[in-house]
């Protein structure tokens, strides 16, 4: 097995860690993904703060920048989130020297609280476009540098056909859902 799909299997691991990690809502294990952990990091010299420190874009939120600030974002997602499930599409990877890039479409199935019956909550659906940078750390881990996730804009299907005004293709108020 050559170096370059080694790596590439590493990257891939990683990078299905980090759903995971979410999925399970363990901002730990989280935490233990991203550059900066250990700030003796010659690769991560600014411990995940400052120009070369780690960033996230999550749909809808401006760009945070630095270890706690991300960090804190995805505590607030998972604390806020009943029950998160990804299923990854298109997920390309790309390995140069010690940085990799992973992009992939994040089929997201999210619910809210149970009902006060205790039946399962309202489940919604979403699609996201992601782009994980990792970078490989001196002792060979492959840690998350920056995730970018953009929404896809999905049209959706009538159920009694077109509304009034709208031919095919056309997107009237409510025919858009992320």
């Amino acid at each position: 097995m050559s170096g370059a799909r080694t790596d590439i299997e590493a990257v891939e691991a990683a990078n299905t860690a980090l759903y995971d990690a979410v999925e399970r809502g363990d901002i730990e294990a989280l935490s233990r993904m991203w550059l900066g952990e250990d700030a003796e990091d010659p690769a991560d010299p600014e411990g995940g703060e400052g120009e070369h420190g780690v960033r996230v874009v999550h749909p809808g939120w401006p760009v945070l920048t630095g270890r706690s600030e991300v960090l804190r974002s995805y505590a607030l997602i998972m604390a806020n989130t009943e029950y998160v499930q990804f299923f990854l599409t298109d997920v390309e990877i790309s390995v140069l020297g010690d940085t990799a890039l992973v992009s992939c479409t994040e089929n997201i199935l999210s619910g809210g609280p149970a009902e006060e019956d205790g039946s399962a909550g309202p489940l919604v659906g979403g699609l996201v476009v992601a782009t994980n940078l990792f970078r490989r750390t001196e002792s060979g881990e492959w840690k998350l540098w920056s995730h970018h996730g953009s929404p896809v804009l999905v049209e959706r299907d009538d159920e009694d056909g077109e509304g009034p005004g709208e031919g095919e293709g056309d997107l009237g108020q409510g025919d858009i859902e992320l």
